[in-house]
């Protein structure tokens, strides 16, 4: 096995099960490993993986992402000739949002959300 896989543990380790949450993106399956790496090797690692995927509207994990969209707009289409440039306009992006109390606007009612995930939940009259 490569040194460079993602999941080289020395064999006398007991082989632990890593649980991944996922958003809903194509690329978190376990087909996305049989691109990456040659089959033995990528059944090997899926073996291991355990799946939870996130609901596909409205997750928390969506407001992280569009946070770090926010902050990569801001901070990474300029030049940043250092770590600390990078550090401190991350720094002030953050604090100005925070100062701001910036929102993020969900599309998604609560009445949408039990017409389209009505099969997740028990149904309430």
């Amino acid at each position: 096995m490569p040194a460079s896989s993602p999941l080289h543990m020395p064999a006398s380790l007991p082989k632990p099960t890593f649980s991944t949450l996922p958003d809903k993106l194509n690329t978190y399956r376990t087909a996305s490993l049989y691109e990456a790496f040659p089959p033995a090797e990528a059944r090997r690692i899926a073996k291991r993986l355990e799946f939870h995927y996130t609901p596909k509207h409205g997750s928390w994990l969506n407001m992280a992402e569009m946070e770090f969209s926010v902050l990569a707009r801001a901070c990474l289409r300029g030049r940043n000739p250092d770590a600390e440039s990078l550090e401190r306009a991350v720094n002030a992006t953050v604090s100005e949002r925070n100062a701001t109390a910036a929102a993020i606007n969900w599309r998604l009612t609560a009445r949408d959300a039990t017409r389209k995930l009505h099969r997740l939940y028990a149904c309430h009259s």
